[in-house]
């Protein structure tokens, strides 16, 4: 694959795998998204919360290409993605699970599966990582439940290869026992080593337990940045950005 544009300064460190500096974007004219820093290290597990509307899906949608960058830049890996098209930066190594999931529906799951496989990745992959989508091979995208589709969608994702992986709002909908699988998994692939996770979620206390930082968002600028167990015990914070009180 080409290089995805000039690369970084020496000051970026090496296991800086994603950088954001001085992101602003939005859909068309409108700004939503407003001088936003962000860098994640190799491995990390990165929650963004926030009320609705305060910026969260326009960030992963900026950083995969879908928004509109009005200034600033987006590097991965030290090399500039900012000026490559969606695909582009999904062969580069970035993959979005979107919150509308967005599986081919007239597809059966098997297709669907082997339409995104790259590199080394296979069905045998996918199924083992979701047995339930192995019994429901041959059924066409339309037939599957909520958590299956979601399931779909993550595996089809993931057979992209990619590195850094954007989960947005994957719990959504979902009944609590297939909410826990679903953690579950997000825990077994952060701990390969193999990928970055970058998870946005309204669940809280799911995404703070999970994740080893998290990020606040309000009005389309990131308003905290730290360890997420620090930002699990300040339920000042949490109540004045996210309305909640996670002790109660």
């Amino acid at each position: 694959m080409p290089a995805c544009g000039n690369s970084t300064s020496g000051a970026v460190m090496a296991d800086t795998v994603l950088r954001l500096s001085g992101v602003t974007a939005g859909y068309g004219p409108t700004h939503i998204l407003r001088d936003v820093d962000l860098s994640l290290e190799k491995g990390e597990r990165l929650a963004v919360i926030g009320r609705n509307g305060a910026g969260k899906t326009t960030l992963l949608s900026t950083i995969m290409g879908i928004a509109r960058l009005h200034s600033g830049e987006i590097r991965l890996d030290g090399d500039r993605i900012d000026v490559l098209s969606s695909y582009r930066r999904n062969a580069a190594g970035l993959g979005l699970v979107p919150q509308t999931r967005d599986i081919f529906k007239s597809l059966s799951v098997e297709e669907n599966i082997l339409c995104a496989l790259r590199g080394d990745a296979t069905l045998e992959e996918a199924y083992a990582l979701f047995p339930r989508l192995k019994e429901r091979r041959s059924n066409g995208g339309a037939q599957l439940s909520g958590g299956e589709q979601q399931m779909l969608a993550i595996a089809r994702t993931l057979a992209t290869r990619p590195r850094v992986v954007l989960l947005d709002e994957p719990l959504e909908g979902l009944a609590p026992v297939i909410c826990e699988m679903l953690m579950r998994t997000f825990e077994d692939l952060a701990r390969d080593g193999r990928h970055t996770i970058v998870l946005v979620e309204q669940h809280a206390e799911a995404a703070l337990a999970f994740a080893d930082r998290a990020v606040l968002m309000s009005n389309g600028r990131i308003v905290h940045d730290g360890p997420a167990a620090d930002l699990r015990e300040n339920q000042d914070l949490l109540h004045r950005h996210v309305g909640l009180d996670l002790n109660s």
